[in-house]
């Protein structure tokens, strides 16, 4: 019997989900809550080192998508495993791992959740210890020089809140950012920060 399977979606997999995962979407469901806490508790590489958010005892249910896909289980693990790690259009495979590094690229499920027989979703640890909106905001003005164009920090942060997404320290970090650069909104203070 074939399962019913979505992908949970709480960062940037919302909007650029890519080609992998959209081809075998049919359907999302929006206005769900994460079954998890969450926060900008991960400093990612491939984003110049922004913070990205991140499974996070000391975080916050925040709002979420599931992506329903016509595949099955193991094939919309691989996927969403390629999409994590940057390797879209590869035969990369998700691999067990009982102890995994801190930079592995996790996919767990949860079994019964929002009407699914399983939804998938990337637990990477987190790398930032206690973040606070300060360090958040440095991370995030500091990404724009090391990041590509778009996959900064204060890009990420700015799509998450558009995406209604809020953390116990969203609102706060980019109130640091604002006062950081003297701007009224994120658009402007990456503009400022890209300037200078």
């Amino acid at each position: 019997m074939k399962h019913t399977v979505g992908i949970l979606a709480y960062g940037s997999l919302i909007d650029a989900p890519d080609w992998e995962i959209e081809e075998v979407r049919v359907q999302t469901i929006k206005g769900l809550f994460t079954p998890f806490h969450v926060e900008f508790a991960r400093s990612s590489s491939k984003r110049g080192g922004a913070p990205t958010l991140v499974p996070y005892e000391g975080g916050g249910h925040v709002r979420a998508q599931v992506l329903i896909v016509d595949t099955s289980v193991t094939d919309a693990t691989n996927r969403l495993y390629r999409r994590e790690s940057d390797k879209v259009g590869t035969d990369q495979h998700s691999k067990h791992s009982n102890n995994p590094g801190p930079n592995k690229v996790i996919v767990r499920s949860l079994e019964c959740q929002f009407g699914l027989d399983v939804v998938l979703y990337t637990c990477f640890g987190a790398t930032i210890d206690e973040p606070t909106a300060v360090i958040l905001a440095q991370y995030a003005i500091d990404s724009v020089a090391e990041a590509k164009p778009g996959k900064d920090g204060i890009s990420y942060l700015n799509n998450a809140m558009n995406a209604g997404i809020e953390t116990p320290l969203s609102a706060a970090y980019a109130e640091e950012i604002l006062r950081r650069m003297g701007t009224l909104n994120l658009a402007d203070a990456l503009e400022k920060v890209m300037a200078s």
